[in-house]
Formats: structure tokens, C-alpha cells, sequence
């Protein structure tokens, strides 16, 4: 009898190993794959054209301003004060559905920037209103505007962010004579916009966000001499060139001048004045201060010879829409 450790011969064949064709191959495959996977880092996807942040402009200055932002499937209202039927045909024409808007965002009570903000937002419901309490008060003061807005508010907060349309929007305080005025800070991944429209001098927190904007749209209101020699009245020429008025063109210059570095890509000059102002005065008296510390200016039409300037500036039209504005992320 065998012991319990013995080996046992049953007479059976040795175990060959099974062959099974193409097996080593995928194997080696597979390997190689794995080895591939680790060493060489996922590449994102491109943007689409629906990623891209763009831009259009419905009219800027005393007369009326409103902007919209974001891509062609969802964005935001930056102000109010342009006629409604126009702002949604400007938007249809250039491919983007009144729909998309997901927000008003408000930098302050002036007829000019909210008289047309409850009849936008009676007539898209889901689209809510976003403005300081005190901003919001202010313009429940106003007898234009139906109290029934307060349905849409939302409370915002300087220098608390919130998000909306897909951007973190920050508000900032601006220097004007409005209600309780701010700028804001619009940022989604690759992207930094700053908003300073409507201030008489740029305070400390307005230089802190528009240094860190690659894209401006900054207020150069008016020319000093046309102001001076023009037909205002004295107090409104003072209100204008005083701390809580309104920025003369060769101010917001050299302030550009001053902050320029070479991820600033692009400038709209907004709030332009209509007696004391032209876009071409605006434009070359930024120019030049521009010019003088070596940038050199793009007229942003994308035509070759702009496109190998350092820094596009261009200014936003009083009554007129700018078209799709793309950025070039």
C-alpha cells in the first residue's frame, strides 16, 4: 500500500498547454496599450462651436445698454436698457434663442441699463434678475418699472461670487452716482471678461479685477475739450468730470496703458457719449497712450493685418448691434 505521501502513477498523459491562436498577439497588444495609456496624458477634447464664449453688444450709452454673453446654447444679459423686440431679433438673427438667457445681471438703477428688464423677464420665466438689494430697491423706485419684477430678484453680494449661465460672476464696487453700483467679474476655465461701465474715477477694486481680465469692456465716455467747449449746463458738465461721474477717454487710456501685459487680448470701449464723444476720438486717444508704452492696436475686425497686433480695441456702437462678437479662447 502507497503512504499518504507517496506518488501515485495513474497511467495518465502529461497536461499539455493549450494553444489558442492569436492569444500572445493580443496580449503584446494589450501591454502596449497599458504602457501607452500611462505615458502619454489624455488630450481634451476641442471646443465646439457652441463652447465658445461670444459676445454681442445691443447698444451702449446714456440712450440704452444691454450685452449678451455666454456661448450659442445658454448666456446672460449684462443690463436692460435696450428695446426688448430688438434685443430677442439681434439674438435669433445671430443664432442664439431668447431661451438661452438664463439671467439679467444688473450694474445699477438707471433707466439706461433696466427699463426694459420686466418685460424680458414676464415673458421668459425662468430667466431671473440679479442685482444688489439696494440696486433693487432702487429701481422699485422707479414708476416705469412694475413692482411685480420682485418676483424675478435674486440677491447678489459684492465680492461674493455666484454662478450663472455657466460663468462664476463676481461683483465689484464702481464709483458712480447711481444705486449702489458695481462692475462684474465673469470667469469660466481659459476665460477672465471684466465689466466697468458707468464710474467717474477707477477705484481699488475695479483696478483689481480688470488688471486680471484677458477681455475688457470699460467705459470712455467722453472727450475733456468736447466736453468743456460743448452745450451741458455747468452742473452736468460737473457731474460728468467729477468722482461718481463718468471717465474721459484719455483717463481710461493711460489706466490701459498702465495695467497692459501680454494676456490682455481685447478691449470694448463702452458708454460712449453721443455730444461729447466720437468712436474714432475714443478709439485713437486710446491708441496713442497705448502706443506709447509699445502696444500695438488691432481694430478687432479679424482681418490679418489686426490680428498680428498685441491688443484689439474697438468701440461699442450707441445704437447699433455689434453682431457675434467670437473670443478667442
Amino acid at each position: 500500500m502507497p503512504s499518504l505521501f507517496d506518488t501515485i502513477d495513474f497511467g495518465l498523459p502529461e497536461p499539455k498547454a493549450v494553444e489558442l491562436p492569436g492569444l500572445d498577439r493580443h496580449v503584446r497588444n494589450l501591454k502596449t496599450s497599458l504602457e501607452s495609456r500611462r505615458s502619454t496624458p489624455p488630450v481634451p477634447p476641442a471646443p465646439t462651436a457652441t463652447d465658445r464664449v461670444v459676445f454681442i453688444s445691443f447698444g451702449s450709452g446714456s440712450s440704452g445698454n444691454s450685452a449678451y454673453i455666454g456661448t450659442l446654447d445658454e448666456g446672460l444679459l449684462i443690463d436692460a436698457g435696450v428695446d426688448l423686440k430688438f434685443v430677442k431679433e439681434e439674438l435669433t438673427r445671430n443664432g442664439i434663442s431668447p431661451s438661452a438667457l438664463r439671467g439679467i445681471i444688473v450694474t445699477h438703477d438707471h433707466g439706461d441699463h433696466v427699463r426694459y428688464a420686466y418685460g424680458l423677464l414676464r415673458q421668459l420665466r425662468t430667466c431671473g434678475l440679479y442685482c444688489t438689494p439696494r440696486a433693487f430697491n432702487g429701481i422699485l423706485r422707479r414708476h416705469s418699472v412694475s413692482r411685480r419684477i420682485r418676483d424675478f430678484h435674486h440677491a447678489i453680494y459684492k465680492e461674493i461670487p455666484f454662478k450663472l449661465a455657466g460663468f462664476e460672476i463676481t461683483p465689484f464696487e464702481v464709483d458712480h452716482d447711481g444705486t449702489d453700483n458695481v462692475g462684474f467679474h465673469i470667469t469660466r476655465p481659459g476665460f477672465n471678461f471684466t465689466v466697468a461701465t458707468d464710474l467717474g474715477r477707477i477705484g481699488e477694486r475695479a483696478d483689481y479685477y480688470l488688471r486680471r481680465a484677458e477681455y475688457l469692456m470699460i467705459e470712455s465716455n467722453y472727450d475733456l475739450d468736447m466736453l468743456r467747449r460743448g452745450t451741458y449746463p455747468e452742473y452736468l458738465k460737473a457731474r460728468i468730470i467729477g468722482p461718481t461721474g463718468h471717465l474721459d477717454n484719455a483717463v481710461t487710456g493711460a489706466y490701459l496703458a498702465s495695467i497692459y501685459r501680454p494676456e490682455m487680448k481685447y478691449v470694448m470701449l463702452c458708454h460712449l457719449s453721443h455730444d461729447n464723444n466720437t468712436p474714432r476720438v475714443a478709439v485713437d486717444t486710446v491708441t496713442e497712450a497705448l502706443a506709447a508704452v509699445g502696444v500695438t492696436v488691432g481694430d478687432g475686425s479679424n482681418s490679418p493685418q489686426s490680428l498680428k497686433a498685441q491688443l484689439q480695441v474697438r468701440p461699442l456702437p450707441r445704437f447699433e448691434s455689434t453682431g457675434l462678437i467670437t473670443f478667442r479662447i
